[in-house]
């Protein structure tokens, strides 16, 4: 039975997400503050977080924040739907999705089953992709570059792997937000943008001259095939 922690402070809001959660035969943990997330995160595995923004204490922001410096476990916040800034904030800190209050149940396990699935299909898919300077392990979620370690989050780890499997392909921004969100998915364009971003930083590309991933002026990006 797959793990569901969810973090927030208003009941009425986790009884709603339990209930419609169980029925579908996940396991639901609940937590109404963000300091004690990260504690338990830290002791214990869950498949899933779906992680308020307003939160009180630490809030739900600085909470990703924290995950994000020992786990790629996949983060689903939740924002206010005036708040665009908060689901800018949320991607940038490594969250992998968000849904906006107030939010349907059935858009919320529709992401709720499309993240998983998707973890289920990159452990299932096995094998190494190597390139001069960068090796991935598929079965293990690591990544290396001129031999040091690289620590991906799970949305970055998909991205990465999906251009890297396909050298020379350019991928629109729109069939990259379906391969990796799903299609139930609701965001927009700049949602790849901010994640391919972070990978970039993180294999410490020079935008101007990138090793790895380039962008295709008005498609999308593609992973240099030499």
């Amino acid at each position: 039975m797959q793990r569901v922690l969810v973090v927030d402070d208003e009941t009425a809001i986790v009884e709603l997400v339990r209930y419609h959660l169980s029925r579908e035969g996940y396991q639901v943990d609940a937590l109404d503050n963000g300091q004690a997330a990260v504690e338990r995160v830290t002791r214990e595995p869950f498949d899933l977080i779906i992680l308020d923004v307003m939160l009180p204490g630490m809030s739900g922001l600085e909470a990703c924040r924290a995950i994000r410096q020992h786990s790629d476990v996949p983060i689903i916040m939740l924002t206010a739907r005036k708040d665009e800034v908060d689901r800018v904030l949320g991607l940038e800190l490594g969250a992998d999705d968000y849904v906006t209050k107030p939010f349907s149940p059935r858009e919320l396990v529709a992401r709720v089953k499309a993240i998983l699935r998707r973890s289920q299909k990159g452990r299932d898919e096995s094998g190494d992709i190597r390139y001069p300077g960068l090796e991935v392990d598929v079965d293990r979620r690591s990544v290396m570059v001129d031999g040091q370690p690289v620590n991906l989050t799970f949305t970055e780890f998909e991205l990465l792997t999906i251009l890297a499997r396909h050298p020379g392909r350019a991928f629109s921004r729109e069939e990259l937000l379906v391969r990796v969100w799903g299609e139930d998915f609701y965001g927009d364009a700049r949602t790849v943008d901010v994640h391919i971003r972070h990978v970039r930083e993180k294999l410490q590309e020079d935008p101007q001259n990138p090793r790895f991933i380039e962008t295709v002026r008005g498609i999308g990006y593609r992973f240099k095939s030499s």
